[in-house]
């Protein structure tokens, strides 16, 4: 779809190829996984723990031009969805074809029914996503 995908953590890039090597989910792994051990992109990203000298879980979706249309931050051992990661994904793609529209919790894909949002949605998404 277009996108680039870098996995950044505080361990360092030898604790990176030994989780690859050894961690079986991730034996398939094409992304890059970037070291960041003086956690400075994991400060800038307002996910470090300046306690534990460790990164929360940040997922960040970013536009070409740098623009952060989605981000999510979960505790340490607290793992993500790939399946709405991707979901976020397509709908931040459908939205900046069409920035008049509204992607509901459920939208999945181009053809799922979206929303128009404006005064006369209020109080009636249920109404407007059932019609």
């Amino acid at each position: 779809m277009g996108a680039e995908l870098i996995t950044v953590s505080t361990d360092t890039e030898f604790v990176h190829l030994a989780w690859k090597r050894d961690e079986k989910e991730l034996a398939d792994v094409k992304y890059a996984m970037g070291a960041d051990p003086t956690g400075k992109l994991s400060r800038l990203f307002g996910v470090y723990d300046e306690g534990s000298g460790l990164a929360l879980r940040g997922t960040f979706i970013i536009s070409p031009d740098g623009t952060l249309f989605n981000s999510e931050v979960n505790f340490y051992n607290m793992g993500r969805n790939i399946d709405e990661l991707m979901r976020k994904f397509k709908a931040n793609l459908y939205l900046a074809r069409k920035a008049d529209e509204g992607c509901p919790s459920k939208w999945k894909d181009d053809g799922d029914k979206t929303l128009r949002p404006g005064p006369e949605m209020v109080g009636r998404v249920h109404e407007a996503l059932n019609d």
